[in-house]
């Protein structure tokens, strides 16, 4: 089992979990983070951290495992963030909203650490 990030972070991106994460597997993309599932050691201390519910099991993924290789192959091709960062200005704008990962989502790099 790993941990994974879902539509929850899009727009949002909190990065209380990175924070807590012992072995900073958590990646950073222009407006969603993503978890590097073979890093990820299943401690689970990042999934109470999140404001918007976005960190699951991949057991909780769709049938199909988008969130899972979503989280796979950005965290291949992101920085590495390892620091708690502000949030978007306008992320409790959208940390309700459902269904956002077509609407918003972007491929683009973060910054990192």
């Amino acid at each position: 089992m790993t941990y994974i990030v879902t539509d929850a972070c899009v727009r949002c991106k909190y990065t209380d979990c990175v924070e807590v994460c012992p072995v900073d597997c958590f990646y950073e993309g222009e407006n969603f983070l993503v978890i590097h599932p073979e890093e990820c050691i299943d401690c689970g201390v990042c999934e109470p951290e999140c404001p918007v519910d976005a960190i699951k099991a991949d057991t909780e993924d769709t049938p199909d495992g988008k969130w899972l290789k979503v989280n796979t192959d950005f965290s291949k091709i992101w920085p590495n963030i390892t620091r708690k960062k502000d949030a978007p200005a306008d992320a409790d704008d959208f940390k309700d909203e459902k269904d956002k990962f077509d609407k918003y989502f972007s491929d683009k790099p973060g910054d990192g650490d």
